[in-house]
């Protein structure tokens, strides 16, 4: 549900302001180690399986979409890396697959997300199963979701000439398609935050009933993954009300702090691909390890519950 808003370009910038590109260093270095570090991780998760043993046959699908999903997100970034430091040189039939990749991929990972964090919590809190569709039309309706919504960018990215280089950018025309672009982010962004932080502080709470299962380990585990999916995803949403607000009361300078941030934000969120492998999958290892140390072998975590 997250954009490349370092590719996009407003209505109101005409192109004799693209006469001269400076390179994005920031985004480009960044980005460059989180393909580095999220590549081999997901791919470990995928061949590995670290304690896959232990979960339910819906927890290792959810988990090896989460893996491939990221994976498909850090695969497209060399793209965009040596884009940011020279030129767009593929075509703009290239320049639309590529941005719709990267919008699927990134959706299809925020609503495995959601779908893990509310599986927990009917299994934790709830003591239930999750809804009654089987794996492979959860995960067929979820792809389709992402497919739907990524459909823009199919559209909207088109290349702008510079002296010197090309950019593959989005454009919005006019002004009220961007707003509209940006509510909607701003809605689906709010809506994964609400029911990852719910659902886990949720799960937080049930587990700390449970004596046998009230370990610090567990704590740091839950609480990183509410902490870490709101310190990177905040701010990008943050900017896109401020995005909206600056379009809405055409304030020439806020629009322009917002173009200016969006680029280094927006490749922030991108360390959530390389974070997840550790925090939904290797760190299971070690709760596992705790559960059995416990004796809890009929613990109803998502982890260890058995469909």
């Amino acid at each position: 549900m997250e954009e490349l808003n370092f590719t996009v370009v407003a209505s109101n910038v005409s192109i004799s302001d693209f006469s001269e590109y400076q390179p994005d260093v920031f985004p480009a270095v960044l980005l460059s180690i989180c393909f580095l570090l999220g590549v081999p991780g997901n791919i470990a998760v995928v061949l590995l399986r670290p304690s896959f043993q232990h979960l339910s046959s819906l927890s290792q699908s959810l988990m090896l979409n989460l893996a491939f999903s990221d994976l498909l997100c850090l695969l497209t970034l060399p793209v965009w890396i040596y884009t940011f430091l020279y030129s767009w040189t593929l075509g703009l039939e290239a320049c639309k697959l590529m941005a719709y990749l990267i919008y699927c991929s990134v959706r299809g990972s925020q609503l495995t997300v959601m779908m893990l964090a509310v599986q927990r919590y009917l299994l934790v809190v709830r003591l239930k199963k999750f809804l009654h569709l089987g794996r492979k039309r959860l995960l067929v309706l979820l792809w389709l979701v992402a497919v739907l919504l990524s459909i823009p960018a199919l559209v909207l990215p088109q290349l702008f000439r510079y002296q010197n280089s090309s950019q593959c950018v989005c454009v919005y025309t006019p002004d009220a398609q961007r707003v509209a672009e940006l509510l909607t982010e701003i809605l689906l962004g709010f809506i994964s935050l609400f029911v990852v932080a719910f659902a886990y502080i949720q799960v937080r709470r049930k587990v700390n009933q449970a004596a046998f299962f009230n370990n610090p380990q567990t704590n740091r585990l839950v609480t990183s993954i509410i902490v870490t999916f709101f310190v990177l995803w905040m701010p990008y949403h943050t900017l896109n009300m401020l995005g909206v607000i600056a379009i809405s009361l055409n304030s020439e300078r806020l629009l322009k702090f917002c173009t200016d941030a969006w680029t280094n934000v927006a490749a922030v969120t991108f360390v959530n691909s390389c974070l997840n492998p550790l925090l939904y999958a290797f760190a299971s290892y070690k709760m596992c390890q705790t559960t059995t140390t416990n004796n809890a072998a009929a613990v109803t975590t998502d982890d260890e519950v058995q469909e």
